[in-house]
């Protein structure tokens, strides 16, 4: 037999507020308790169900990754850090150390590394086509 009477709630309050003000009264859900599973949409016929499938035999936990401190930004009136150090070291030209000191990675890329990096993103196969007759001419 169903028992009638008041069930005061026991999170956050006894009366949520309107609208956009409102609130759970339930005591909703709590810190650390797995998140649900979510359907994925824009894969491919028939990938959704199994994304979803391998969400719900494993719950995913919530998120434990502490959040990274934002660096703090130097002003660009504030003095230099580096007195000692000429304003064109790192390009080839003036005084102080050349592009070599920079220790960048070899940014000579060929025309057909750009397509081929693009054709691995394109469902269509054009960049693909235009990737293979790149390579047909050695470029």
């Amino acid at each position: 037999m169903a028992r009638g009477g008041y069930r005061q709630p026991n999170n956050p309050a006894p009366v949520s507020g309107p609208g956009a003000l409102s609130k759970r009264t339930d005591g909703g859900a709590t810190e650390g308790m797995t998140q649900p599973a979510q359907y994925i949409s824009g894969l491919g016929y028939g990938k959704g169900k199994e994304t979803y499938d391998m969400q719900t035999a494993a719950p995913m936990q919530g998120n434990d990754i502490p959040a990274m401190p934002v660096p703090q930004a130097v002003p660009l009136s504030a003095p230099t850090m580096r007195p000692n150090e000429p304003v064109t070291s790192g390009i080839d030209m003036g005084p102080g150390p050349g592009s070599e000191a920079v220790r960048m990675p070899n940014m000579q890329l060929s025309p057909s590394h750009t397509v081929k990096q693009i054709a691995q993103n394109d469902p269509s196969g054009e960049s693909e086509l235009l990737y293979r007759a790149l390579i047909d001419r050695g470029l």
